[in-house]
């Protein structure tokens, strides 16, 4: 699997009042439609006294899509909700949208506004990264190389994974794909061509956190 999409970041909440009306939005990453209803149970048992407890969710894995109202009309609340994630282009999310009544009536529009914000609100906090293939590399330099070799790779968009210290350190580094060749060529300079990347392979994982338009 290689095709790129978005991810939340990290499980997160966001809470506002409209008309004395609490809604709470929540969002968790998650692999599996098991583990969406694993999640959505979990905040009903812990929102037990909420008036309604809408949800949705997004499945990469054979394009799952779901969503419930739990009792509010029919396309208020669950529907908008998951709109808010695929107009963003987010999947592998799961978000259920708590709400304690306070009194006074949203209406249709309402209830949408209300739903689709909390949804937005919740996702924003999360952040999302985008899903793409790393490449994945050992470089052995010596100590004095380091600093340097550091801020190369964090230039061509690199993540250090893991630092080994010897003779000399073995960075664990993991670049886009794409980034690659750019690298390599910058470390050949670098090092007077005295040092070369070791490959490990690839792996399908987020990103880093980008902002949610």
């Amino acid at each position: 699997m290689s095709e790129a999409y978005f991810v939340p970041c990290c499980e997160a909440e966001s809470e506002f009042t409209e008309k004395r009306s609490r809604f709470i939005g929540h969002v968790c990453h998650v692999e599996s439609e098991a583990d969406a209803r694993a999640y959505i149970d979990m905040i009903k048992k812990r929102c037990y006294d909420a008036r309604h407890n809408c949800w949705c969710y997004v499945i990469h894995e054979g394009g799952v899509v779901r969503y419930g109202d739990d009792g509010e009309p029919q396309g208020t609340a669950g529907q908008p909700m998951l709109n808010v994630f695929q107009r963003e282009g987010v999947e592998n999310v799961v978000c259920v949208v708590t709400r304690y009544f306070g009194g006074v009536l949203l209406g249709a529009g309402g209830l949408t506004r209300a739903y689709s914000k909390s949804a937005k609100d919740a996702l924003d906090a999360a952040g999302k990264a985008r899903m793409a293939l790393w490449s994945r590399l050992r470089v052995s330099v010596p100590y004095a190389l380091l600093e340097r070799l550091t801020r190369l790779a964090e230039a061509h968009g690199g993540v250090t994974e893991s630092s080994d210290y010897g003779a000399e350190v073995a960075v664990g580094l993991r670049f886009p794909k794409e980034n690659i060749d750019a690298f390599s060529a910058a470390l050949t300079e670098l090092s007077g061509g005295a040092v070369s990347p070791e490959m490990l392979g690839e792996v399908f994982m987020p990103g880093n956190r980008e902002e949610s338009l």
